[in-house]
């Protein structure tokens, strides 16, 4: 039998393709181009003589032979992870302190569960919630007070801090299924200057949809504010206004129907979040696990 091609890249390409259903939504969870992923798929289809998922659907949809190697894939990853963190333990230790500290309110729908993951892998590593929501989290990392800051894109570099990408995620235009605009294919700038724009109580620079869509091009509209997403979409639902969240915070109630969601413009808005942390703790073998905890359990 001929040698396996299979290498550690491969199967996450393919657990990326599963979970995502898009090649373009894969590529960017594995942190490689489309083109990249592209060719590894075209290697491993040629040296299995078949074909992994069937082409021009919407979403992805693996063949036979795609599920079985999806389902090494994973038994594989999961197997690699287990090993390498009891390892981790025993070499490094497994005490330690991990204080995270975010800029964003929709954060916490994915880092609760990283944390919940965390803690059964690690009980011995110290996780606390630093202070809540806070405007500058690089400083707390500068003063000592933190370890673990989620930040919007790539900051300007600092001394003493690294800066790791977590993922890059798609935010969405949310109305009522019955507003007007939901039954345009994508929403324009234009489209927002006559709606009340529901949002949360931050700057306008810490909203993704002003400071990269509407902005740029001078549209400001009407605002309106609620803490809790839960809330926007409630006041999106009963056609108070719009919103535009991110697309992990509202997945559940778009499979639902209860709001629709729209891309902002033809080619969507998409934006990422990173993670800074002291250069210290960069190469702790906790941070590493949690960082791919956080990329999970957006998945």
């Amino acid at each position: 039998m001929a040698r396996s091609v299979l290498e550690i890249r491969h199967l996450q390409t393919l657990v990326a393709l599963a979970d995502s259903g898009s090649l373009a939504k894969a590529a960017e969870r594995v942190f490689v181009t489309q083109s990249a992923l592209s060719h590894q798929i075209k290697l491993l289809e040629a040296h299995y003589g078949a074909p992994l998922f069937e082409r021009k659907t919407k979403p992805l949809r693996l063949t036979q032979i795609g599920s079985r190697l999806v389902a090494l894939a994973r038994e594989v990853l999961a197997r690699i992870d287990e090993t390498e963190r009891d390892i981790a333990q025993r070499v490094a230790g497994a005490h330690g302190e991990l204080r995270i500290v975010v800029e964003c309110h929709t954060c916490y729908d994915w880092l609760m569960p990283a944390m919940d993951a965390m803690r059964a892998h690690w009980p011995q590593v110290e996780l606390d919630l630093v202070g809540g929501f806070r405007a500058d989290p690089l400083a707390l990392i500068e003063q000592g007070r933190a370890d673990f800051a989620v930040i919007h894109g790539k900051p300007p570099r600092r001394p003493g801090i690294v800066t790791v990408p977590l993922f890059t995620y798609e935010t969405l235009a949310i109305l009522a299924p019955d507003h007007p605009l939901a039954r345009k294919p994508y929403l324009t700038p234009g489209d927002f200057a006559d709606q009340v724009l529901i949002s949360y109580p931050v700057d306008d620079a810490m909203i993704d949809v002003i400071r990269y869509f509407l902005a740029p091009r001078g549209i400001r509209p009407k605002r309106r504010n609620a803490e809790l997403t839960v809330a926007i979409l409630q006041l999106v639902a009963s056609r108070r206004g719009i919103a535009a969240l991110p697309d992990w915070s509202v997945k559940p109630y778009l499979e639902r129907g209860y709001v629709v969601g729209k891309p902002l413009g033809a080619r969507g808005l998409h934006c990422a979040l990173s993670a800074a942390v002291p250069q210290s703790l960069a190469d702790k073998p906790y941070l590493k696990d949690f960082i791919a905890k956080v990329r999970e359990s957006v998945r």
